[in-house]
């Protein structure tokens, strides 16, 4: 387990989170396919609070992505870097899941976040965050959709539907007009269906991944249950840890 403390610089308040989110936005990376599913390697990263002592856990879980097997796994602990914020959570988780990324004894492949992506009020959730920072291919995967707007999709397995701007931000004030068009008229994910019958999971793209092949891995990483494998093993190994640390 890696000890992590608040980097130097780090910002404290919400207009200096905002001026970062602002300058690494433009840097996505919107036009490159990804890894195919089931190839190689993949990570989910996660984190977990203790609120009374103002700590937060971060774990990072490889998979061959083939067979969902369990590589490697690294942990990483720390005080909370920032205060909560809707919108600017990213600010709070990563250090640490930087430092459990490190952590580990080889490349992660594609990052699985358990958070979003481009469907954040700012366009610039946790995993491109991340993908921006680290340069790797990253997606987010979360279990609900925020301030954003869908139709339930069909019942089957593999069943999407748009995940669209909604007409509020964070702070419930009306949504900006993007350069994709009116709020509400922008696709910033997808609802997907992992299981029949199971409430959907919400994709969007973080950094160097379609939005067609970060579906694509998620239903290859739910074989049986409605979160991905990477986000299961990487939800278990932050709450054992934070059990250690408790202890």
């Amino acid at each position: 387990m890696t000890t992590v403390r608040i980097p130097a610089g780090w910002p404290a308040t919400e207009e200096q989170a905002r001026a970062v989110q602002d300058e690494l936005r433009g840097r996505v990376v919107l036009d490159e396919p990804g890894p195919p599913p089931g190839t190689g390697l993949v990570t989910g990263v996660d984190v977990a609070y203790d609120d009374e002592r103002d700590v937060v856990v971060a774990a990072a879980v490889v998979l061959d992505a083939a067979t969902l097997g369990v590589v490697a796994e690294a942990t990483a602990v720390g005080q909370v870097s920032f205060p909560y914020v809707p919108g600017l959570l990213a600010f709070r988780e990563i250090p640490a899941v930087l430092a459990a990324l490190e952590a580990l004894p080889c490349e992660p492949g594609l990052v699985v976040c358990d958070g979003y992506g481009l469907a954040h009020p700012r366009r610039f959730g946790l995993a491109s965050h991340l993908g921006v920072l680290t340069g790797l291919p990253t997606i987010g995967v979360a279990k609900n959709p925020f301030t954003f707007v869908y139709e339930e999709p069909d019942a089957p397995r593999g069943s999407s539907s748009p995940l669209l701007a909604g007409e509020k931000d964070e702070k419930g004030e009306a949504g900006e007009k993007g350069e994709k068009g009116e709020a509400g008229e922008e696709e910033v994910g997808r609802a997907l269906r992992t299981q029949p019958g199971i409430k959907p999971v919400f994709v969007s793209v973080g950094h160097r991944v379609t939005l067609d092949n970060a579906c694509a891995h998620t239903l290859h990483l739910a074989p049986r249950f409605r979160l991905p494998e990477t986000t299961r093993h990487a939800d278990a190994l932050c709450r054992r840890t934070l059990k250690v640390t408790a202890a």
